[in-house]
């Protein structure tokens, strides 16, 4: 094909445009009426009873390790398998993220590894629902209950998602979310955290603030402009730009989902006889809200992963792998002395994955020259 086929790639369409536009000639573009709109929104769709929007995924998760009272010495176990900065938030409150392989069926946290993994030091585990796919709850909140642990579910991948007909965002002590275009729904940037517990909500409607606590008490008392701070705040507020934009996009999350989900059928039925092939699985009691295809590539084909995905490249289709296991980074290797021997369902993982595309708006064109061109480059 003449135009590049991405890997993910967001859905916008005039509807989204214009309620942009009517937010950039309204008084305030941030810090006004569509942040409580979008968070009320997205809180109700996940069934949490709050939602404290932010900047990114990144501010989300690192506003979740803060709430909970993540601190220097502290350790978080934290998957292998995930974008570095499930295990970066830990780093950035002084804490130790202390990695774990994945069950290799879901590519989720192996949750046996996790509790071998538990010592005084541990504060809270952070479970990533990879690629759409919910992490093993019920064991997980088990866990976490014998040893008084908190749990952080990373849904960068997982809105809309389902364990056991509880949304994602309803499960864990908090959840994060990520709104980056790749995903389902987009705010541009920008990212969430949700939670069913009054006293996370308050810290964090306050870190994403610089730490600035303001009340009606406060003003009568001192005046209107009079503000305190008690902790350290971060700016990590999502404008009414984008709360606009999330609130539209929302709207709409069924249907993408949807057609995610087709395409992801599509995908496995296609696949589904090609011996040197393994491809994902939906487990019993979950609905996934599909954000990637992660394909594996089996030692006894012919061609190489590295070849199949050249040649997926060359020929326009915007192939990538998710993700190089965070134990193989040099920061957290050299700092932290890990081993390969470690993490042996990671590596196989990373040695044998590809993500095709998948997005709402992909063509069944599009989609049937995935197929096409993915079985021509393992003949």
């Amino acid at each position: 094909m003449s135009k590049i086929i991405p890997y993910g790639h967001q859905s916008i369409d005039e509807s989204d445009i214009q309620v942009v536009i009517k937010v950039l000639k309204a008084d305030r573009i941030t810090q006004g009426p569509e942040i409580d709109k979008f968070e009320n929104a997205l809180a109700k769709f996940v069934g949490a009873k709050y939602a404290v929007a932010t900047s990114s995924g990144t501010a989300a998760l690192h506003a979740a390790c803060i709430a909970c009272g993540i601190t220097q010495g502290d350790e978080v176990i934290v998957p292998t398998l995930s974008f570095i900065a499930s295990a970066n938030c830990v780093l950035y409150c002084g804490g130790k993220p202390v990695l774990v392989d994945i069950y290799p069926d879901t590519l989720t946290i192996n949750v046996e590894e996790v509790e071998r993994k538990i010592t005084k030091k541990t504060k809270a585990i952070i479970a990533v629902d990879f690629a759409g796919h919910p992490a093993h709850w019920d064991k997980l909140k088990k866990l976490a209950s014998k040893y008084r642990l908190t749990l952080i579910d990373d849904a960068s991948h997982a809105i809309g998602s389902k364990y056991k007909n509880k949304p994602i965002g309803s499960i864990a002590d908090l959840t994060t979310f990520s709104f980056h275009p790749v995903k389902t729904i987009t705010t541009g940037e920008g990212g969430a955290v949700t939670t069913n517990n009054k006293i996370y909500f308050e810290k964090l409607k306050k870190l994403r603030h610089h730490g600035i606590y303001k009340n009606n008490d406060l003003s009568k008392k001192f005046g209107a402009w009079f503000y305190q701070v008690m902790d350290l705040g971060y700016n990590y507020r999502m404008t009414d730009i984008q709360a606009a934009l999330g609130v539209s996009q929302l709207s709409k999350i069924d249907q993408f989902i949807k057609k995610r989900r087709r395409i992801w059928q599509k995908y496995n039925q296609a696949f589904g006889k090609i011996h040197e092939l393994t491809l994902p699985t939906e487990q019993n009691g979950c609905f996934c809200a599909w954000h990637i295809y992660t394909v594996r590539l089996k030692a006894k084909a012919k061609k190489s992963r590295r070849q199949v995905f050249d040649f997926l490249r060359k020929a326009g289709i915007g192939v990538q792998v998710h993700y190089i296991p965070i134990h193989m980074l040099d920061l957290y290797r050299k700092r932290f002395r890990l081993k390969a021997i470690s993490f042996p369902v990671a590596e196989q993982y990373y040695k044998e994955t590809m993500s095709l595309p998948l997005f709402a708006k992909m063509t069944d064109k599009e989609v049937n020259f995935v197929i096409k061109t993915l079985k021509d480059a393992i003949r």
